[in-house]
């Protein structure tokens, strides 16, 4: 166990895995429901728990994305008019948003490649381990999802160099 309870775990990364599902769903209600998930599947397991909380609840936050995925209905239901208000992406600058953008035009594969090695900086082999998949899938995913972030439509020399200047 652990012996962080429940409860101050949530508190404590509640925040980080939001963002995951965020990066991943591309829509903060969808990431918010997708947690939502997640951690009532991890509450469950709470007790088996033995080492790193916050990469158990990230594997099964993962999962749960790319299985989604595959089912057909996701919940949603046509509405003849939008919301008034656009949705908080909780990005702070307009770079962080193209970039938002540009990773969410992936497939769903090498958007979680993506996410998973630059912002939670895992290596290839805990990559693989998380989603369940070789290292070399990894490999070939990240060379792919790179490959079209260099061409992305939302991307430019302009906000890469503005990027760059921030670090």
């Amino acid at each position: 166990m652990t012996g962080e309870p429940f409860t101050e775990f949530v508190l404590a990364h509640g925040h980080r895995l939001h963002r995951t599902a965020v990066l991943l769903t591309r829509d903060p209600h969808a990431a918010h429901d997708l947690l939502q998930e997640s951690l009532l599947k991890a509450w469950r397991a709470w007790g088996r728990v033995t080492d790193n909380p916050e990469a158990y609840v990230r594997t099964i936050l993962l999962r749960e994305f790319l299985t989604a995925r595959r089912r057909r209905w996701h919940g949603e239901v046509p509405t003849e008019t939008l919301p008034e208000t656009a949705p908080e992406h909780g990005l702070d600058t307009a770079a962080e948003l193209d970039l938002a953008r540009a990773v969410g035009d992936l497939p769903a594969q090498q958007r979680a490649v993506v996410v998973l090695r630059y912002f939670h900086d895992l290596t290839v082999a805990d990559t693989a381990r998380t989603m369940g998949i070789s290292e070399g899938t990894v490999k070939s995913h990240h060379s792919r999802a790179l490959a079209a972030l260099r061409i992305s439509e939302h991307l430019d020399d302009d906000v890469v160099s503005e990027g760059r200047e921030q670090r």
